[in-house]
């Protein structure tokens, strides 16, 4: 990418985005297009159409997505099918249409089947069926693999796809009931600190085991990608390790400083029961992740409290 060149961040303003854009103007791109969903509904296709005309971007990361946690992901189903397929069949499509030279689609490690062996390679994409809590997210993501693949075998677009492991760190979602289980534990932990709770309550049996990526880190393996990579399919992006949800919540612990007692809640779903992503192939193209977990937990308890500050304003 030429530090010239026109490069579009759809969802710029989320986790992903935002990282991906502090990454580029870190780098010294200053011709960067965002806009905010209320000026631009990626879920409309002739806004899309309208603005992929008008500003013409040469590159386009596809970061844009609606996104929760299993209750959210459960209990909005129709909604995270239909919005997620208009966004990135607008953004794709609006791409081709304007010849943009690059387009890079994030989706999740959720597209993998539940019960796909350990760790998951890329080549287990549609081997079995899906976890049932995030299925139409899932759907929605695999159609934005193909579509990708699709235009680049029909019309030769240098389209890539990459599937980001869980993710976390600046501007996360700390939501009560719709954000992910790391922020999510976050503020649970850091609200019974304040309040002096006895306990904090943990969903789930606490033995499933997830992997977590900060942001920032992301953002530096979608910027070499960008750069280094031109193949179909789609390249994992984690790190290669994980832990169980108690040993994760003994870390957010012991970082925030509770000092009470973890407690599991079995009646809530566990979800997948691991999630360790194979990135052998992310390796072997040359890049590997630089911020480890307990790190990245203090970098992002840091963030949260500097929200917190600016919400009891």
């Amino acid at each position: 990418m030429e530090k010239s060149a026109k490069i579009y961040i759809a969802g710029h303003r989320g986790m992903v985005g935002s990282a991906i854009k502090r990454k580029l103007e870190k780098e010294g791109f200053e011709n960067i297009v965002v806009r905010g969903s209320a000026e631009l509904d990626l879920r409309s296709q002739q806004a899309v159409a309208d603005f992929f005309e008008q500003e013409k971007p040469e590159y386009v990361f596809l970061a844009a997505a609606k996104v929760g946690g299993i209750v959210a992901n459960n209990t909005y189903r129709a909604d995270f099918l239909y919005e997620n397929l208009q966004i990135q069949n607008n953004v794709i499509h609006s791409s081709y249409l304007n010849g943009v030279k690059k387009l890079m689609f994030l989706g999740s490690s959720c597209i993998y089947p539940k019960l796909a062996p350990q760790p998951l390679k890329e080549d287990y994409l549609l081997t079995g069926p899906l976890e049932d809590t995030n299925e139409p997210y899932a759907i929605a993501k695999i159609a934005g693999i193909k579509m990708c693949d699709a235009y680049r075998a029909q019309y030769g677009c240098n389209y890539i796809s990459v599937m980001p492991t869980n993710l976390y760190g600046f501007n996360d979602n700390y939501h009560p009931q719709n954000s992910h289980v790391l922020p999510a534990m976050i503020r649970r932990f850091h609200e019974a600190k304040e309040q002096g709770l006895p306990s904090v309550t943990i969903w789930g049996s606490g033995t499933p085991k997830r992997e977590f990526l900060f942001a920032d880190d992301l953002a530096e393996a979608c910027y070499y990608l960008m750069q280094n990579f031109n193949e179909p399919g789609l390249v994992n992006i984690g790190t290669g390790e994980d832990l169980s949800i108690k040993e994760l919540a003994e870390l957010v612990k012991q970082t925030i400083g509770f000092e009470g007692e973890i407690l599991l809640d079995a009646s809530k779903p566990d979800g997948t029961p691991r999630k360790l992503m194979d990135v052998s192939k992310l390796h072997a193209t040359g890049w590997k992740h630089t911020i480890e977990l307990p790190e990245g937990i203090k970098l992002a308890y840091e963030d949260f409290l500097s929200k917190q500050v600016i919400t009891e304003r």
